[in-house]
């Protein structure tokens, strides 16, 4: 039986390319180390200051890069891998906040104290700002992070948190305004 080539293949729909429908393990392999080795760190740092501790924004950060390896292939753009993962991170340090506002009620809330080493390197201004952000709503703290933290656009924010452009700019405004009282309060 002859092929007609006129019938779209398995690789070419409607004018676009999609991925082969064999998956090849060892270039997702490649393409998540690659996302890895130039954007992990900055993973951490949102998941740092989202949580305040670094073995926890660690261990988010590894699982969402965990999830992008097991769902790699039902990405329909891999293009959009980093947004997944920002969105991947957020909702990871969300659950982590919600299971923590949980343990509150017992003493000791399991977190592992700052070492000497990163008390030194802290400020006492830093260490200000940090505990205002951490009293913003989470919606506030999140937008603040990702424009001012990660120098993210509107727009790019809106599609990690899943809200509107508009709504992104109305949480970071009142955000910098709420974070400017509380720092004042402090002084």
């Amino acid at each position: 039986m002859e092929s007609d080539s006129r019938r779209p293949t398995a690789t070419m729909r409607a004018g676009r390319a999609t991925r082969p429908r064999d998956p090849d393990p060892a270039a997702a392999e490649a393409a998540v180390t690659a996302i890895y080795q130039a954007h992990a760190l900055g993973l951490i740092r949102l998941a740092h200051i989202m949580l305040g501790d670094r073995p926890s924004a660690e261990d988010v950060v590894q699982e969402a890069f965990c999830g992008l390896y097991r769902r790699w292939f039902h990405l329909s753009d891999t293009g959009s891998a980093l947004p997944y993962l920002r969105t991947s991170v957020l909702n990871g340090c969300r659950s982590v906040l919600r299971r923590r506002a949980g343990q509150r009620a017992q003493p000791g809330d399991g977190r592992p104290a700052a070492s000497a080493e990163a008390a030194v390197i802290s400020g006492e201004d830093r260490r200000e700002v940090m505990q205002a952000l951490r009293r913003l709503p989470a919606r506030q703290r999140e937008a603040l992070v990702l424009r001012y933290y990660l120098d993210l656009s509107p727009e790019e924010i809106s599609t990690v948190m899943g809200i509107g452009p508009s709504s992104v700019r109305s949480a970071t405004h009142r955000a910098l305004s709420s974070l400017g009282r509380m720092l004042k309060e402090l002084s």
